[in-house]
């Protein structure tokens, strides 16, 4: 038993595609048999019925360069009420009437959600699809029509679709969008792709937007935009600010700053000294969240420290994290009951030469058991970076206030007008310097 692979048609087609829609099968691409408002999975192939509208979306979603992946849990084969023949016989005859690149099978009974890292509403199956056909999961979308289907879309890092069958059963998570059927969902997916491929702007991204600096103007004037959701700062940066008086600036800020989100960090190099100003730190503002470097200036490890603030209650920002291992430990150290933000420095990481994506999407898969622990893109070097956070699935990303404000001007700008503002911003300079030929 586990999963069930069905190979992808062609290598190339693996290069040239990587957005994915993942769909739950019954229900959502055949016929689901209800009894007392649940669904079950036919028993034979004479009961497998293509639900009308499904080989039209498949293709249209397909014209949209997205791959096809059935996630189907068959909890009966691992019961032994249901032979595996039989499912792939069924998978068989789907395969031939619709363009599916994959299906992935969890086919464990179900007993206990600890068993397996397949069965939905866990995301293994989506994992291992997107390793295999190297699909961006944050690119990607999931169609289902259970609460399994919703929250196994959303711990992959997908935006989800739930079709509303009617069964007797809540929703645990919101998905981002409903739908009556297949049909409808991939309306749904293709409009909010073609939106996302035209023109994007801050308002459009799931990520918080924290501003990054110790500018107090800067700090007030961004705290009082709503699109900012939270504000961080550093001994580097208030150095950089001319601030002399930490405990001074750090009480006057707060003074405006009352809700959001706000991080310092402490400054000793000493384990008992560094714990002593996170409790003096803590106890600010509720809205207060302590900065704790990964390692001391002697490559010492924060981590029993951070174990011991987090069983203390302290919201932590565990900060200069670069390495997947460091992220390990964190995760191991924090508390899954105490809010937590972990500071990855993606900037750093591209700063050295390496794509800092597939590394962060890596993390956000160590973080997937800590709901409390948001992961957080830290060094933003570009606008663009914010757009990579937003789509590789993390939670938070800070900002330097002058990257912020161009940001704030610029994201979504229409490409045309931009050059016809370079333009005038030539000819203007030009002209202002008297150049003459």
């Amino acid at each position: 038993m586990g999963i069930h692979e069905v190979k992808a048609e062609s290598g190339k087609q693996k290069a040239e595609m990587r957005r994915a829609v993942f769909l739950d099968r019954d229900g959502v691409i055949n016929r689901a048999l209800a009894r007392d408002c649940k669904p079950y999975p036919p028993r034979n192939l004479g009961e497998f019925e293509i639900i009308p509208g499904v080989p039209e979306a498949c293709a249209k979603l397909k014209a949209g360069g997205f791959l096809l992946v059935v996630a189907t849990n068959q909890p009966d084969v691992g019961r032994g009420t249901l032979k595996q023949e039989l499912v792939e016989t069924i998978h068989a005859e789907m395969r031939r009437q619709l363009p599916l690149d994959r299906v992935e099978v969890c086919y464990h009974p179900g007993q206990g959600l600890s068993e397996c890292d397949c069965r939905k509403p866990k995301p293994g199956m989506l994992i291992h699809a997107a390793r295999e056909l190297g699909i961006d999961l944050a690119q990607s979308w999931m169609v289902g029509d259970r609460w399994r289907d919703v929250d196994c879309g959303h711990a992959a890092g997908c935006r989800t679709v739930f079709i509303d069958c009617g069964y007797a059963e809540e929703l645990k998570q919101k998905p981002d969008f409903s739908a009556r059927n297949l049909a409808e969902a991939a309306d749904i997916i293709l409009r909010e792709t073609k939106k996302h491929l035209i023109m994007r702007t801050l308002r459009d991204l799931k990520v918080k937007i924290f501003a990054d600096g110790a500018d107090k103007n800067g700090m007030l004037e961004l705290n009082a935009n709503p699109l900012i959701q939270g504000l961080t700062t550093n001994p580097t940066l208030m150095r950089k600010a001319g601030i002399t008086e930490f405990v001074a600036f750090a009480r006057d800020i707060l003074q405006g700053i009352t809700v959001k989100p706000l991080s310092f960090e402490v400054f000793s190099d000493e384990f008992p000294e560094m714990k002593r100003q996170a409790m003096k730190i803590n106890g600010w503002a509720k809205n207060v969240y302590v900065k704790i470097p990964i390692t001391n200036t002697r490559d010492e490890s924060s981590l029993p420290l951070i174990r011991e603030l987090a069983n203390e209650g302290v919201k932590l920002n565990i900060t200069a994290i670069l390495t997947l291992e460091q992220v390990k430990g964190v995760a191991q150290a924090l508390n899954p009951k105490v809010p937590s933000f972990v500071s990855v420095f993606a900037g750093r990481i591209a700063d050295t030469g390496v794509d800092p994506i597939p590394h962060m999407r890596e993390c956000k898969k160590i973080l997937a058991g800590m709901p409390q622990a948001e992961l957080l893109w830290a060094s933003v070097r570009e606008v663009l970076n914010i757009f990579q956070a937003n789509d590789c699935g993390c939670e938070i990303v800070t900002v330097p206030h002058d990257i912020l404000n161009k940001a704030l001007k610029m994201a979504g700008m229409d490409l045309k007008e931009l050059s016809l503002d370079t333009v005038k911003m030539f000819a203007n300079d030009a002209k202002g310097a008297g150049f003459s030929l």
